[in-house]
């Protein structure tokens, strides 16, 4: 005879739980009698799969996805930013509707979730990027067989915010930073920090390649050195990275290698012995932010500095060097195009860099 599921206590919320078939429901306050009345219910001879499905609440669906998403989005055994946006995407979605069937979440609901994102003031690609989000847990659970697929085909009825036919505010995009106020900074920041600055503006490498950049990942053989960052943005893509330093950048990069290949040549602890830790995606960003106080100059992000390399490049080289330069890969470039490319960008960096 098969096992009843045991009705547990779960400590943090001091609500009863009870595992069927790998997927956990709540029941309400332990040792209440709606607890015990659901655990039948669940528990049930009677009860199968298609039953499950029809009484998981949404607050039970987005426990069950955050578990899933905190193993999926991982990067070298550790949480990706995406699990951070995932459970920014769920907050309005629970407060709204925590306690409803999953089954019957409508577009209607999932608009009214969008409209809550609105007047909170969240930027319209961030919150198309949300409800993205929500309909790829609902994708999940049809795939998992938590919900029925009907649920899923009327999520995906609701289509995304287009620029400027919303409510929604639009983002401010990305701009170059003054070059002024770049160099303004220079006294107020540590030299590691100074030297990510200034290898940003002569190669046009993202703020994370900057940070994590170490002797082991440098061909330095030629006269335009590569650098292959051991992770990067778009590697979940299949896509290769390879940045270019020419003798400018060289310079900068010679002041900080080190014997230990291994270590980060730009320590946010200052030593200059053992691997050091790098910045980080949030101390990078706030050692300028405290420079540009310092300096009484408006703030800037790191990542405008790629924006500036970007607009050099095109004014001087032209769109497609400036692409292949930053590494914005066409889809349909040919393996022969992109050996041609590698060799338009060290001519290029050679002189800029």
């Amino acid at each position: 005879m098969k096992r009843k599921p045991k009705y547990c206590l779960h400590k943090t919320s001091g609500h009863a739980r009870v595992y069927i078939g790998g997927v956990e429901h709540f029941l309400g306050l332990y040792g209440s009698q709606g607890s015990l009345q659901r655990y039948e219910e669940l528990t049930s001879d009677k009860v199968n799969r298609s039953v499950i499905a029809q009484i998981l609440t949404i607050d039970e669906l987005v426990l069950l996805y955050l578990s899933y998403a905190e193993h999926y989005y991982t990067k070298d055994g550790r949480p990706t930013g995406e699990t951070a946006n995932i459970r920014s995407a769920f907050r309005p979605v629970v407060r709204l509707f925590g306690p409803i069937l999953a089954c019957n979440f409508s577009p209607k609901k999932l608009t009214a979730v969008r409209d809550e994102m609105i007047g909170r003031q969240i930027c319209r690609k961030s919150i198309n990027r949300h409800i993205s989000r929500i309909k790829g847990m609902f994708k999940w659970a049809v795939a998992e067989e938590h919900i029925h697929a009907e649920v899923l085909v009327g999520l995906q009825a609701v289509a995304g915010l287009k620029k400027y036919r919303s409510a929604a505010r639009e983002s401010e995009d990305v701009t170059p930073v003054a070059i002024e106020q770049v160099h303004a900074i220079e006294p107020f920041v540590r030299p590691a920090v100074w030297a990510m600055v200034r290898l940003q503006l002569l190669t046009g490498m993202r703020p994370g390649e900057a940070r994590i950049m170490r002797g082991h990942d440098l061909n330095i053989a030629g006269p335009v050195w590569e650098y292959v960052p051991v992770t990067h943005k778009t590697e979940h893509h299949g896509k290769a990275r390879m940045v270019m330093i020419g003798p400018r950048g060289q310079s900068i990069v010679q002041t900080f290698l080190r014997s230990e290949l291994d270590a980060y040549l730009f320590s946010a602890d200052g030593r200059s012995q053992g691997l050091g830790r790098p910045y980080t995606k949030q101390s990078y960003p706030k050692a300028i932010e405290r420079a540009c106080r310092q300096a009484g100059v408006s703030h800037w992000l790191p990542n405008q500095l790629r924006h500036n390399a970007a607009t050099e490049l095109r004014r001087e080289f032209g769109i497609e060097a400036a692409r292949t330069v930053l590494g914005h890969a066409s889809a349909v470039t040919s393996e022969i195009y992109a050996e041609m490319d590698m060799g338009k960008a060290r001519d290029i960096i050679a002189h800029v860099g």
